[in-house]
């Protein structure tokens, strides 16, 4: 449930030796896995995380499922793409979109004031259930630790929960601050369960799992892993992986009380891209970023993150609970999406690992963006010479590469040593021109080289920029 934690790092101590696990053949281009498996052994490597797992989906199909480390570090288990792992608070994802159904059937509406569903909040009950589901609501919340202190060993029922936090002075009025609050989503999952006379997880298994063919989901919050999924690890400073401890039935539910295979979480994102549980008017409901009562934005849906990268709309949450961090990415206008879980709370591998695969995913193969891609790369070799071909560029261009401009960027590119790689990692366009972004490995730095173009194929801009 943790959306954000402390980036401790570790050595991997050998854990990775040999041990990746893919099922069926996959669909990707040889290159393309190559160049995931790289990413992810290289981020496991670097992080000590024991295992991940991913799963892939390109025009809306699972193209490629692999595990990649162990799921248990002593006796050692290879992980594999069958096994579980706690996805946290992407589980928020699932209810927000159980009370979209059930504003749709007419049995609620997001609007409403949550006193009319759970009485005697105090400040609480003025806050609608769509503040709750965007983080809107102002409401405490019961976990910013990031990790498990003593009384989450023990059980906790939902009214004591409440009780705890949700029943006292609220940190702003409702609609006023965006604020991330878990209590939000389990007074959320209190109000479903009064609606639906179900479980969150029974009916979320009823409404979503079972028409999805999501058969490996389980309730993490009712210890529903066991000894043949992913174990989760955590570390104190910069020690060994250790075993996460079990926290107790009740600190997690409807917040991120579940448990699933990559494979089945990318079910569902193939469920969201298109649109087939619910009419698109309620996927824009679940998907529409929320604005405050000054109108600001907040990256926020419901249960969603919302943002433009690249000019493609992104849909994502993160998610953490003891042991585990997950990521979730969705591109639902390119009908593609990214799954990477991960079985230690220590760092945000699940998110990096996400992000390259993001840049890699995207980068077209053709020959013409190989084209570019060379070309690009023989002006930075110019450009460490000092040297300028002024017939490639615009007259903008050339002007601001000044005989001073020229010496400085020589001169700061020969200190680098020898380039290492050249990859293509953003494209788009901007005011009438193409744009590309270069990730460029030198041993001593790595930068961003940002090429824009017009139409005839003058160069306006080629710029360094370090990461």
């Amino acid at each position: 449930m943790c959306t954000i934690i402390g980036l401790t790092l570790m050595t991997a101590g050998g854990l990775l030796a040999g041990a990746a696990y893919a099922k069926d053949a996959p669909d990707l281009p040889s290159a393309k896995q190559s160049g995931i498996d790289a990413i992810v052994q290289s981020e496991l490597t670097s992080t000590g995380v024991a295992s991940a797992s991913i799963a892939i989906v390109v025009d809306s199909r699972v193209v490629y499922r692999k595990a990649y480390g162990y799921a248990q570090i002593d006796p050692r288990r290879a992980a594999n793409t069958e096994m579980r792992y706690g996805i946290g608070s992407i589980s928020k994802e699932f209810l927000s979109t159980a009370l979209v159904m059930l504003e749709s059937e007419g049995r609620l509406k997001l609007d409403d004031k949550v006193e009319i569903y759970e009485p005697n909040l105090g400040a609480a009950g003025q806050a609608t259930l769509r503040q709750l589901l965007s983080h809107t609501a102002g409401i405490r919340d019961y976990y910013p630790q990031d990790y498990v202190f003593a009384d989450m060993l023990k059980p906790i029922s939902h009214e004591a929960l409440l009780d705890r936090w949700a029943r006292q002075p609220v940190d702003f009025a409702p609609g006023e601050r965006w604020q991330y609050s878990n209590t939000g989503y389990v007074l959320a999952g209190v109000v479903l369960e009064k609606i639906v006379g179900q479980s969150v997880f029974q009916f979320l298994r009823e409404r979503i799992f079972t028409p999805l063919k999501m058969n490996t989901v389980v309730d993490f919050d009712d210890g529903g892993l066991s000894g043949e999924d992913a174990t989760g690890y955590t570390a104190f400073g910069l020690g060994p992986l250790q075993q996460a401890p079990a926290i107790g039935p009740g600190w997690v539910f409807a917040a991120g009380e579940l448990a699933m295979t990559p494979e089945d979480l990318a079910r569902w994102d193939i469920s969201i891209i298109n649109q087939s549980l619910m009419s698109p008017q309620a996927y824009h409901t679940l998907e529409r970023e929320t604005l405050l009562n000054n109108g600001a934005g907040t990256g926020y849906a419901l249960g969603l993150r919302v943002q433009l990268q690249s000019e493609r709309r992104v849909l994502s949450h993160n998610g953490g609970v003891p042991g585990f961090i997950t990521q979730n990415v969705i591109y639902p206008d390119e009908r593609a999406a990214i799954v990477v879980f991960t079985n230690a709370d220590t760092t945000q591998a699940a998110s990096a690992i996400a992000d390259k695969i993001g840049d890699m995913l995207f980068v077209s193969e053709s020959p013409e963006e190989t084209a570019k891609t060379e070309f690009a790369r023989k002006i930075l070799a110019n450009l460490r010479r000092g040297q300028i071909d002024r017939t490639l560029f615009s007259v903008n261009c050339n002007e601001y590469y000044t005989p001073t401009a020229l010496a400085d960027t020589a001169h700061s590119l020969s200190q680098l040593g020898t380039l290492k790689s050249f990859t293509l990692t953003r494209s788009g366009t901007r005011g009438g021109m193409d744009f590309r972004i270069y990730k460029t490995e030198f041993p001593k730095k790595t930068l961003d080289v940002v090429v824009r173009q017009w139409p005839d194929g003058k160069i306006e801009g080629f710029l360094l920029a370090p990461r």
